[in-house]
Parts: structure tokens; sequence; C-alpha cells
């Protein structure tokens, strides 16, 4: 190597080094936005269909998920304010809330949740405490809100221009070919990867629309005391939350079995108990346990073992944090695909080792079947 191919391999490094820094800074977003990726590629090619433009495609997906989800966040969390407003005023929490908390001490009751209730809480002083509270933490609440969209602003960017130019990547790592190893590594991992991401949207649609109909089947037959709030919503947050196996679905239907129960224990009827009870038992067997045994492995790629994939999303979050629930599956998919395409290519195995001379590949049963479709045509 001459001095001149030295200094770009090391030029080469050095950008390599500050663009590897900048990608571990920007982790989290930027494994987000490969799973958005492959989660919806199917559908930005579905409208292909209406001969739209790809940026209008693009555009068109990521509406069809941030719409929903906005309306979604915005709409639990009204109806979580309003709750709680409700209960603590049902219950007379506010007394011992004022009495134990300081800051929240200037607070004679709670305004509403309109813009005139608390435009008129401003004008009397009532929100004065919570205006102090914030003051006295703006730093932290900035970094937090600044951080959060500029989080989102990466996933959004990124993603679009993943669905518009992802292919231009893919033509960009084939110059790198050698002996067609890379592109067929890299075929069996995108198409690897789309099956795994997209089988896990489909497995969020399917699981919101069991525990809404699951959810929406026990108010209907139970007392109205027993009742749980808000089906739909809680059916489409367990949906979202089925993306932790183990434990993710639990995190919703066990504290809104608590909520359902909660105002029978504080003065209702004890014996209204048991239908709580027996939606407990609806969540953990109709909504959790059967669709994972018979959803979880349909959904789950076509080469990448079950249980693996479980120990990933399970351990993936423990280790990197959140991310980690998105970030351990693409490894994981990537290097079994790896172990089983490239690795034994450039071990020097032939492709079809072990298999016996008279044994017949699927490709012959394909083959046969196909030249049998072709007689059966012409007769």
């Amino acid at each position: 190597m001459d001095e001149r191919r030295l200094v770009i391999a090391l030029f080469g490094i050095a950008v390599a080094a500050v663009i590897g820094a900048l990608a571990y800074r920007f982790i989290a977003p930027l494994t987000v936005s490969i799973f958005l990726y492959y989660s919806t590629r199917r559908y930005f090619k579905s409208l292909r269909r209406l001969r739209l433009p790809a940026r209008v495609r693009a555009v068109t997906v990521l509406a069809s998920l941030a719409v929903p989800l906005v309306l979604l966040i915005s709409y639990a969390t009204v109806l979580l304010v309003i709750e709680a407003r409700a209960f603590v005023a049902q219950y007379n929490l506010l007394d011992v809330a004022t009495t134990n908390i300081e800051w929240l001490g200037g607070i004679d009751k709670i305004p509403e949740f309109t813009i005139q209730g608390l435009y008129a809480a401003y004008q009397s002083g009532d929100l004065s405490p919570f205006i102090d509270f914030a003051s006295a933490h703006a730093e932290f609440l900035t970094t937090l809100v600044s951080g959060f969209f500029l989080n989102m602003f990466v996933v959004v960017i990124v993603t679009y221009y993943l669905l518009i130019d992802g292919h231009r990547i893919r033509d960009w790592l084939l110059r790198f070919d050698d002996d067609a190893i890379i592109r067929e590594y890299l075929e069996a991992a995108d198409k690897e990867l789309e099956s795994v991401l997209f089988g896990n949207l489909l497995n969020v649609i399917a699981i919101s629309l069991i525990a809404i109909a699951a959810f929406t089947a026990y108010n209907a037959l139970v007392p109205t005391p027993a009742e749980v709030p808000y089906p739909t919503l809680a059916g489409t947050l367990t949906g979202i939350a089925s993306l932790i196996p183990v434990v993710g679905m639990k995190i919703v239907y066990l504290p809104l079995t608590a909520v359902a129960a909660l105002p029978i224990v504080l003065g209702g009827d004890q014996s209204l108990l048991v239908y709580v009870l027996g939606f407990l038992v609806v969540a953990v067997v109709v909504v959790d346990t059967i669709p994972d045994i018979l959803l979880r492995p349909i959904l789950s790629g076509e080469n990448t073992h079950v249980g693996l994939l479980m120990l990933a999303y399970t351990l993936g979050p423990v280790v990197l944090g959140f991310y980690g629930l998105f970030f351990a599956p693409i490894v994981l998919v990537i290097g079994l695909t790896f172990g089983q395409t490239a690795l034994p290519r450039l071990l020097g195995a032939d492709e079809d080792e072990g298999l016996s001379a008279d044994q017949m590949l699927l490709s012959d049963f394909t083959e046969e079947r196909s030249f049998r479709d072709s007689v059966r045509d012409r007769i």
C-alpha cells in the first residue's frame, strides 16, 4: 500500500469513528427507526398499487403511525386526568395531599380540566404551586422535553429516508460483494428482519383486537360496579405492551384489575370481587396465554428460533435499557442469519453438505410440482 492509499485509509477510519460516535449517541432513535422501517415496509410497498410517488407513500406511512399514536396518548392523558380528579374528589384525598405535601398546601380544589377551568384556576392562584414547582425544576423539565422531541425528530427523518432510499444503501453495500456471499447474506438478513419485525406489528394489532373484544364482552356480562374502565383504550394499550414478552401485557391488565377492584374494596359489595377475579382469569388465559402460544410462533419469522427471539426481547431491555427492546432482536436476526448463510461459505463448507446422494431438496419438490402443473395446464 502506497502513502496516498494509507492516508486515504486513515482518513476513512477517522470519518467512520466520528460517524460511529454520533450513531452511538443516537442509538436509541436509530434503533427505533430501523424497527419502524422493517415493520412498515410491506405497507409502504403495498401503496404502489395506488400509483403514489415514493415520498407521498412514506409520508402516508408515517402519518398512519403518528396520528393514531398522538390521538391515543392524548385520549389516555385526558381520561387519566379526569378519572384521577373524580377519584380524588370522591374519596377526599385532596385534604390528605395538601396536609402531607408542602407545595400543594395552597390548593383548595381541583380545577376542571377545560380551558375555562384552567384559566379560572390560574386567575384564582390555584395553579401557583404547580407553576412554582415547574420553575424550580425548569432545567430538568426542559432537558427532558427537548430530548424527547429531538429523538422523535431523528426517528421520523431516518424512517422516512430509509423507506425512500433503503434500496440505495443496499446497492452501495453490494458494490463490495465477493463471490456473491454479501448478496446472499444481505438478502437473507433483509428478508428475515422484515418477517420478524413486521410480524411484531401484526402481533400488536391482533392482541389489541383480542383484548378489546375480551374486555368489552366482560363488561357486557358483569354488573356495572365490577366493570373495567375504558375497555377499548385498555385493549389497545395491552396490544402495544405485547411487544415486551413475558411481562408486557401484565403491566396493563394487572393495574386495570386493581382499578376495577379498588372501588369495591373501598366501599362496595365485596361479593362483586368474584367478577373482578373472573376478569383477571380472562385476561391471563384469553388475552395473554392463548395468543402468545398460537400467534407468536407464526409471526416470529421464518428462520429465527422463537425461544431465542423471546429471550432477546426479555434480556435486551434489561441489559441495554428501553432501546434494547428493539436492538436485541435485530442483532439476534443479523447474527443468526450470518451463521446460517455467510459463515459456512467463508469456512469452505459445501452448500448441500450433509445430504445423502438420494435425498431430495425442497427445490426438487417445487420443480416437480411446477412440471405437473404445466402438464395439467396443457391438457
